[in-house]
């Protein structure tokens, strides 16, 4: 458990920088440069994530059941992941309704992509993980859209073929990742 709780402070804190820190992280693109910044910020990113695979993966032997999910509660979870999916996919689509009305997409499908974990699972690592998770979405979804506000962000104009595009995109990678990917991923398939 340890492993896990340390990748998700780095990888968690890494990814806080600029919601906690953003006066420091500015400093620090404009002392070290974009490049030299990001590749930190990756490197830190990506150490922080394979602590959380492989801590995660070490509580899988000996997990600890906190309550024990109803079936309904995995099929409620597949369809809150659809939404997840499409918010996904709505965060790299310019001028679709949903990042105009979200702003940031992304982090609320993190959102979405937690809770329909906390919902389908109850050991105490998918806890920590998950709920993890959403506490960092829920507070990074808050401060960026604040952000957002103060600096008078607006969006780009709607096309109703991007935002077909990102609910066909969204589907089938949501297709893809509950037939095939989440099996070869994470060794449990969700249906």
């Amino acid at each position: 458990m340890t492993v896990l709780i340390l990748g998700l402070l780095v990888f968690l804190g890494t990814h806080s920088v600029r919601m906690v820190a953003g006066e420091w992280r500015d400093r620090q693109l404009a002392r070290r440069g974009e490049g030299p910044w990001k590749g930190i910020y990756s490197v830190l990113s990506i150490a922080g994530l394979a602590l959380i695979v492989w801590g995660y993966g070490q509580t899988r032997s000996a997990p600890i059941d906190l309550w024990y999910p109803p079936l309904w509660t995995r099929h409620f979870a597949l369809l809150i992941m659809v939404f997840a999916f499409i918010m996904l996919v709505a965060a790299y689509v310019p001028g679709n309704s949903i990042k105009r009305a979200l702003g940031h997409p992304m982090l609320a499908g993190v959102v979405l992509w937690s809770l329909a974990h906390l919902l389908a699972n109850g050991r105490t690592a998918d806890i920590i993980l998950f709920g993890a998770f959403l506490i960092w979405s829920v507070a990074d979804y808050t401060v960026s859209r604040a952000r957002d506000r103060r600096a008078g962000v607006t969006y780009p104009a709607v096309s109703v073929g991007r935002n077909a595009a990102v609910v066909l995109v969204g589907l089938t990678a949501w297709g893809l990742f509950v037939g095939f990917a989440h099996r070869w991923l994470v060794g449990v398939s969700p249906m």
